[in-house]
């Protein structure tokens, strides 16, 4: 077992480091939570507990109010976010079980192999979820450093609904240095914190590209003595308390250092909040349902970006935007190449940057769920809604104290909604708009040829396979994961 020791208190700098000159390219920063409700921070309407850190990102920068994650769920989403495409056209569904025997293909370009094409220092710090073998794991998907837990903190023993899972393994780079506990998680944000604020101190003279996704507020909730019983909110108010405080040292290190005309910082989340967990999860409000569907409130997340000089202060766009889409925008930024193999995101730049009379490129968004199921076309501000099962707690309450309530399953028709008169997705348009209907039925046709369609039995031409482990490699996983053999077998 590899010692190593981990500092609790961040020592921050006292005095600012001089300007980097104009001709550096720009420092990247994206802050990726796990399950934050689309109304969970104070500019989204959050009750019960302030950000005012978040705030202030907000008030110094631009408020995205129609941004989507592409897909509902853990690794589905981060594939989407770190290659710029739709994560099942990669063949990432879902969220990653440990010892699954897949992950992200190495062969994809990731944000961090796109940032060290141009010389960036790369980092990631957090939960990381697309694949927990050596050959998925951020070391050899293009980061110089990482350290943080490889899939969801609820896949552990420890926790009610996954006593199946093997013991959760804490890493550095590519080693298990130790196995977490209850003291570990609650550290965790803190930590990560912590070596956030290193990586931007020691790389302040050269362009860094820093990835923090945040394990938390994902269930069972933990939060350090610091934060805990801060909020009227209880619980989850702390963890998001905290997870605000994180977000204001890492701005402070980049103001430290002299980098805020230089460094472009993006927070928004994965996916939308677990409802079914109730107390314990976030809000969505006035979205409809959650975390694992494909209404507004499960793909719809927060997102604000800040970049003084360059992005307006304290704006908001209300074009749609997706996770995909920033890759290609890092791209266009830094002047590096697009990966080879085809992507789904498109430039965002002019509208990040508050260009008058800037639109999405996009023809229209496919929204994605399960095993390849198409759910929905996004075209500006109308939703198409396909014939589909979801989940949901159907107007009943979430439960208490960290247990789940169970939901109920629902099919939805073949349903229009315009979202900027009808965020709630309240009342269905279709009838009165058929011309409408029949236009973004040839979207998802095209999505259909392209990447398929398991609920219409279509399979498409542009789907290409993820990583996956040799039997011998899945066994000599599945030894480290359960030394004494898996359980029930």
């Amino acid at each position: 077992m590899i010692k190593f020791a981990i500092p609790t208190l961040l020592c921050l700098f006292s005095f600012v480091f001089p300007v980097i000159g104009a001709e550096r390219l720009p420092n990247v920063v994206v802050i990726f939570t796990d399950d934050l409700g689309y109304a969970d921070i104070g500019s989204f309407g959050a009750k019960g507990y302030e950000t005012p850190h978040l705030d202030r990102l907000a008030a110094e920068g631009r408020r995205f109010t129609q941004w989507y994650a592409p897909q509902a769920v853990c690794s589905a989403s981060r594939t989407g976010l770190l290659t710029g495409c739709y994560p099942n056209r990669l063949g990432i569904h879902g969220a990653l079980s440990p010892g699954s025997g897949h992950g992200l293909n190495p062969d994809e370009t990731t944000m961090a192999e796109l940032f060290k094409s141009k010389g960036y220092a790369t980092a990631a710090f957090g939960k990381w979820h697309l694949g927990d073998h050596e050959k998925f794991l951020p070391l050899a998907q293009g980061f110089d450093e990482y350290f943080g837990i490889p899939y969801s903190n609820d896949m552990w023993p420890q926790h009610p609904t996954s006593k199946s899972f093997p013991p959760l393994p804490l890493f550095d780079g590519n080693d298990r240095v130790r196995i977490v506990d209850e003291a570990d998680q609650k550290m965790l944000t803190t930590w990560l914190t912590t070596k956030s604020v290193d990586f931007i101190n020691r790389h302040r003279e050269e362009p860094f590209f820093l990835y923090v996704p945040h394990p938390q507020p994902h269930v069972p909730l933990y939060v350090s003595d610091r934060f805990a019983g801060t909020t009227e909110r209880g619980l989850y108010g702390d963890v998001i308390a905290e997870i605000d405080w994180s977000v204001g040292e890492i701005l402070n290190a980049i103001s430290t250092n002299g980098l805020d005309e230089n460094t472009l910082v993006i927070f928004t989340s994965d996916n939308g909040p677990w409802l079914s967990y109730g107390t314990h999860s976030g809000s969505a409000n006035p979205l409809r349902e959650g975390k694992g569907t494909s209404w507004e409130g499960g793909v719809r997340v927060p997102c604000v970006m800040r970049w003084p000089g360059k992005i307006p202060a304290g704006t908001v766009c209300e074009e749609p935007g997706m996770h995909i889409d920033l890759l290609p925008t890092f791209a266009g930024l830094i002047g590096a190449e697009l990966p080879a193999k085809a992507i789904d995101g498109l430039d965002l730049f002019p509208l990040i940057s508050g260009v008058e009379g800037a639109k999405n490129p996009h023809e229209s968004y496919w929204i994605y769920y399960k095993t390849n199921e198409l759910h929905a076309i996004v075209k500006d501000q109308w939703k198409l809604v396909l014939p589909h099962g979801y989940r949901s707690l159907a107007g009943g309450g979430g439960g208490d104290g960290g247990a789940p309530v169970p939901y109920q399953n629902l099919k939805s028709g073949l349903e229009l909604y315009h979202l900027y008169e009808d965020i709630s997705e309240s009342g269905d348009l279709a009838a009165k708009h058929p011309e409408k209907v029949a236009e973004l039925l040839e979207y998802a046709e095209a999505a259909r040829a392209e990447l398929g369609d398991a609920l219409t039995k279509r399979k498409g031409t542009g789907n290409r396979e993820p990583g996956r482990l040799t039997a011998e490699e899945k066994a000599e996983l599945e030894k480290v994961h359960w030394p004494e053999g898996r359980p029930g077998k």
